[in-house]
């Protein structure tokens, strides 16, 4: 999808809800909690940024269509935008993350609700459902990292295939063991640098470029798990929620990471986007909302 057939596509949609902020206390920290109207005939559905270092803008409001048919919450994680920080950042992990998700559903009064995540959000969305299992209906990952690091390699390759000048030669100037140390301004740099690579049509990534984020808290996450490596396999095959896992077919991170993860989920359902690379809901929004819509009404 070009540029201007997504603009007509967002045009084509009813004006997009405001968003309630609301401060919520859970694990000892205040976190930033945004919130559409409730809908009592749909449970609500928290929706999970990717990132690490960004706060959750980076879904807002591209995945304000489905606030027509439930409530729809999204939240500064941890030490990022809007919510406060642990004592100690450089010992923040993304099991903190994960453990957040259900903590919040309970400080919210909810009993259940679904749950999606992006990206490294996916990861998260994964991990949280694994150990929330009563409090989650249903999962929907959108291009979500894999269930071990070894994708990551992989990544940089297609990352700099797909990059050229100085987009390119930032990238290439930063080496994979230098994104072991949680320097902030490195990864801020780094994560801008590789922006472009995400989308199919270089006119999206220019269009929906983010701000320049910092957080000594994603920073420390995302560090170590570039440093250390995981294996969550064990971990998501206790989901027990349906989940269904969308890939974009075009993007970076590799579609086989979604096979994967179909194949480690219980009761897990792949679909594979056309067209699209790491961004569905911008460059495949129709087929995006479509899929996920019919998943969580059936």
């Amino acid at each position: 999808m070009s540029y201007a057939e997504f603009v007509a596509f967002r045009k084509s949609l009813p004006r997009t809800p405001p968003l309630d902020r609301m401060a919520v206390r859970a694990r000892g920290l205040t976190f930033a909690v945004f919130s559409t109207p409730p809908v009592s005939s749909a449970p609500p559905i928290v929706c999970i940024n990717g990132g690490l270092l960004y706060d959750h803008s980076m879904l807002w409001p591209a995945l304000s269509p489905l606030a027509a048919r439930r409530q729809v919450i999204l939240y500064d994680q941890r030490g990022r935008g809007a919510s406060s920080a642990p004592a100690d950042p450089s010992s923040a992990s993304i099991e903190d993350d994960a453990d957040d998700v259900g903590a919040l559903r309970r400080a919210l009064g909810i009993r259940q609700w679904d749950v999606l995540g992006h990206s490294w959000g996916g990861g998260i969305a994964m991990l949280a459902t694994a150990s929330d299992r009563a409090g989650v209906r249903k999962l929907v990952t959108v291009n979500a990292v894999g269930p071990t690091s070894a994708w990551m390699s992989e990544l940089r390759v297609n990352v700099l295939s797909r990059l050229d000048g100085e987009a390119r030669d930032a990238v290439e100037r930063v080496s994979e063991d230098a994104l072991h140390v949680p320097d902030m301004s490195l990864h801020s740099s780094y994560n801008r640098a590789v922006y472009p690579a995400w989308f199919v049509d270089r006119e999206m990534s220019v269009k929906f470029a983010p701000p320049e984020a910092r957080s000594e808290t994603g920073t420390a996450v995302l560090a170590r798990l570039r440093r250390e490596g995981y294996d969550w396999r064990s971990i998501i095959r206790n989901v027990s929620a349906p989940a269904l896992v969308i890939h974009g077919q075009d993007d970076a991170l590799p579609v086989g990471v979604s096979a994967e993860n179909s194949e480690i989920i219980p009761n897990a359902r792949r679909e594979i986007i056309p067209g699209s690379g790491h961004m569905p809901f911008w460059e495949a929004p129709r087929r995006f909302f479509e899929l996920v819509e019919s998943f969580l009404l059936g």
